[in-house]
């Protein structure tokens, strides 16, 4: 009865579903946690909902859960890391609902999956064999517990959870669960490369002091945010030792790949712009989590800053390919008042924001008198000579 209630409302209101007395016989708590979990799952899991007979956590499981393109992000990232390796294994310690390991656990010999919450062991014994998992090893405990057993893996991946006790988000390494920090040296002593999914609101610099080890850092983004922060973790047996400054930082949004070392991107010039351009381009949140922002001077050669601390950039061609929001330039003011008065003529309301600039929005809407809504949007900046500008743009693209 549950699964064909399930079946027929598949695509129901599932508040209203809530507020209905269910047919006798069927479960309707499961049978709401499922329809909830297929709808999601279409636009984050694809290929999970697709899967005939997957069961689905509750919804706080699923929000954390990596979406699909970051999953096969990291399966990339761990085939790069195994090379030519044979006879691999895999243990994600914090397996959760599975989306990551069920991605990433094709590609070796052996893998074990890990999660201290019950229920979720109990759907991935059900759901990893319907995905072509019969093989996988599930085991019910805490990473730390399955830390301290004797075995050895080519990859580990470690997810920790960013929330307090209070359900507060966290974004200090040292404040995670499991505490990386502190098991760090184990996770290097099993394994060859450990790969730790972090906060985006994390400080690249700050977590590179507080871990040893790291060989690689990755940044990634998707529809126009910073989804994901990467560690990469070497082998205890591994001598090698980068300086942080030389450490790669790997930058992936949707239209642009690319690398570069903190030492690079300090080295790198950082050409100003004397004027506006017909263009402003706005980095997406990801590249900008990297600190990518003279190294985007030079992918794009044709781009100038705004400012130092300005991350507006400009050119007079248009540039397809930058990673983030491209704005067409239609008209700019300063903030004297006839040149506001000129700029602002007969605009009641407008989308507004503030990109280096000392005034808050909210205060900056008083002051020109601007209602939100409206078709025009204007961005409230400042250029390298320190004159403040309003700049009415028009957004062309956002990647």
């Amino acid at each position: 009865m549950t699964e064909q209630f399930i079946r027929d409302n598949a695509s129901a209101d599932v508040r209203q579903l809530a507020l209905q007395r269910p047919p006798e016989g069927v479960d309707l708590r499961w049978a709401l946690q499922q329809i909830e979990g297929r709808q999601t799952a279409k636009r984050k899991l694809p290929f999970w909902a697709a899967a005939d007979g997957i069961w689905f956590p509750p919804r706080i499981n699923l929000e954390q859960c990596s979406s699909e393109a970051t999953a096969s992000y990291k399966r990339a990232l761990a085939a790069r890391l195994l090379a030519s390796s044979r006879n691999t294994s895999f243990v994600d310690l914090t397996s959760g609902f599975g989306v990551d390991f069920s991605t990433m656990a094709p590609l070796f010999d052996k893998a074990t999956f890990v999660e201290c919450d019950e229920e979720l062991c109990r759907l991935a014994r059900h759901n990893m064999p319907l995905l072509g998992l019969e093989r996988a090893e599930i085991r019910n405990m805490l990473a730390e517990d399955y830390l301290a057993e004797e075995w050895r893996a080519d990859i580990i991946m470690i997810d920790p959870a960013r929330r307090d006790t209070a359900g507060r988000k966290t974004v200090l390494v040292e404040d995670c669960k499991p505490d990386v920090c502190a098991l760090q040296e184990q996770l290097r002593s099993h394994a060859l490369h450990t790969i730790i999914k972090l906060s985006p609101m994390l400080d690249i610099t700050a977590a590179l002091r507080r871990m040893s080890g790291v060989s690689e850092v990755h940044v990634i983004g998707s529809d126009g945010e910073c989804k994901e922060l990467l560690l990469v973790l070497q082998s205890l047996t591994d001598k090698r030792s980068p300086a942080i400054s030389d450490i790669p930082i790997f930058c992936s949004t949707d239209s642009a790949s690319f690398s570069f070392t903190l030492a690079e991107e300090a080295a790198a010039p950082l050409p100003l712009a004397e004027g506006l351009g017909t263009y402003i381009y706005e980095p997406a949140a990801a590249v900008l989590k990297a600190g990518a922002y003279r190294t985007l001077c030079k992918l794009f050669p044709e781009l100038t800053k705004l400012a130092p601390t300005t991350h507006l950039y400009t050119s007079d061609v248009l540039l397809p390919d930058f990673p983030g929001r491209t704005w067409r330039l239609m008209d700019s003011s300063t903030f004297a008042k006839a040149d506001l008065r000129r700029l602002l003529f007969n605009i009641k309301a407008a989308e507004l924001s503030a990109r280096g600039f000392p005034v808050s929005v909210a205060a900056l809407r008083r002051q020109l008198h601007l209602r939100e809504g409206g078709t025009a949007h204007f961005i409230a900046t400042t250029l390298a000579d320190s004159s403040r500008h309003l700049l009415k743009v028009e957004l062309m693209s956002s990647r």
